[in-house]
């Protein structure tokens, strides 16, 4: 596998460097890569939705979580000590214990999760503050401003 050497980006652009951790992090390769697989749509121009295929896990055996711009979803399978499962010649279904990181753009929030037939459902929502959404700015003619200016000096 081919390395980058992003040094140069920390030394010649400003406030990047979260995106080299990014592309440095996106060309490691991990063992879990595949598991659980997940698709991930575009429901709106502001709405997306991960859904993962958790099948086996509770939801109370499923954390969601966010830290800064980071979603990260973890499964857990509870320790059954008394448990009456059978001895598998071939067990397919995988169980194990995952955690998923997902980088999260600047303004996207977590709006909702539900578990439905093994599948893990996770909305999100992009919502700009007031002050970073476009406005519209009136123009006012130098006619009316001048004539406006006269009445209150009056």
């Amino acid at each position: 596998m081919t390395t980058f050497d992003l040094t140069p980006l920390y030394r010649s652009a400003i406030g990047f460097d979260r995106l080299a951790d990014m592309l440095s992090t996106a060309a490691r390769t991990d063992a879990n890569a595949g598991y659980p697989p997940y698709n991930i749509a575009v429901l709106d121009e502001d709405a997306y939705r991960i859904t993962m295929a958790v099948a086996g896990f509770s939801d109370n055996e499923l954390n969601i979580e966010t830290e800064r711009n980071t979603l990260t979803i973890s499964g857990r399978q509870a320790a059954d000590e008394e448990s009456d499962e059978p001895e598998y010649l071939y067990r397919g279904i995988a169980t194990r214990s995952f955690e998923r990181r997902f980088q999260l753009a600047d303004h996207v929030e977590v709006s909702g999760a539900r578990l439905e037939n093994g599948l893990l459902h996770i909305d999100l929502k992009r919502e700009l503050p007031e002050q970073m959404k476009p406005r519209k700015i009136a123009i006012h003619s130098n006619v009316l401003a001048h004539e406006t200016d006269q009445d209150q000096a009056a």
